[in-house]
Order: structure tokens, then sequence, then C-alpha cells
């Protein structure tokens, strides 16, 4: 992940007010997650699974404050329960910043159905989502994702793609 993506996230989360972030590494956005257990203003949570992540980042919630799930794109897949119960059963939003795995020029035969499955997920979970590309778009993005998602109580996620994350 390019340094100045890196820093339009971590804009983008303060502007929004994100004061914890729970996260699965993974090997796309490897320069975020060192960035955010850097930063003083934003506590970090490695997670052993997505699904341990959504329900932290849904905690955060319930406590007033704001969190994010930091994962790549395949995480959905295994966040997915946890996503349902919290936003179609509790409305409990949880707002995600994943990598775009699997899009077109993905090399790695392993990733093509992270792609395939992202955005049928998200749809089958009713969330929003906006796919950014462009460092200029991140940090409004992250912004937008966290009105919508604490005015609807419900799901948003920014996915970063291509050149972004390559």
């Amino acid at each position: 992940m390019k340094a100045e993506a890196v820093e339009a996230v971590i804009r983008g989360l303060k502007k929004a007010g994100v004061s914890v972030a729970t996260y699965l590494p993974d090997s796309l956005l490897k320069e975020l997650y060192p960035a955010l257990d850097a930063d003083p203003d934003i506590r970090t949570i490695p997670v052993t699974n997505e699904g341990e992540g959504a329900a932290i980042a849904g905690g955060v919630f319930l406590s007033g404050q704001r969190a994010v799930l930091v994962m790549e794109n395949s995480g959905l897949r295994a966040a997915t329960e946890h996503l349902a119960r919290m936003g179609l059963g509790a409305g409990i939003p949880v707002v995600m910043i994943m990598s775009y795995r699997g899009e077109m020029g993905e090399n790695n035969w392993w990733a093509i159905p992270h792609g395939i499955t992202m955005e049928p997920l998200l749809n089958a979970l009713r969330t929003p989502y906006t796919i950014v590309r462009s460092v200029d778009e991140i940090e409004t993005a992250v912004v937008r994702a966290y009105e919508t998602a604490y005015a609807s109580y419900y799901h948003a996620a920014i996915v970063l793609g291509g050149d972004l994350v390559r």
C-alpha cells in the first residue's frame, strides 16, 4: 500500500472520530497496520479472525466510541454471520476498510474467489460500499462511510483497490 494512501486512511479515520482499529493483517494492506499501531490517537486490536474483529467493533460502538474493522475482502466471508446479526438484527454498525483481492488483474489464482464473492456478499448484507482506486478519494470515502453507518445504524464498507494496494 502506498504511503500516501496509508496517510489518507488515517486522516479519514481521525476526521471521522475513530479511536479503535481492529484488524486481521493481510499482505495488501501490510503498510497500514504498523502506521495504525504507531498512532497515539488510535488503539489497535489485532484479531484471530474477522468475525471477532466485527464483534469488537460492534462492542466499541455500544460503548459510544467509533471503531473500524480493517481486513482483506476475503474476511467478509468469515465475518458474515457476525455482521448479519449485528446489522440486520440489532442495528449495530460496523465500518470496514478492506483490500480488493481478486479484482481484474489479480495474478493469484487463490484470490479470484475473493473478488467474485465480495460484492454479492455486501449486497446480500445490504451494506453500502465504495470502491476507491485513487488516493484523493480515500479520506472523503472514510468520512462518508461513517456518516452513512451512524445515520442508518448499519454497516458501510470502503474497498481499496487498483494501484492503491498493488
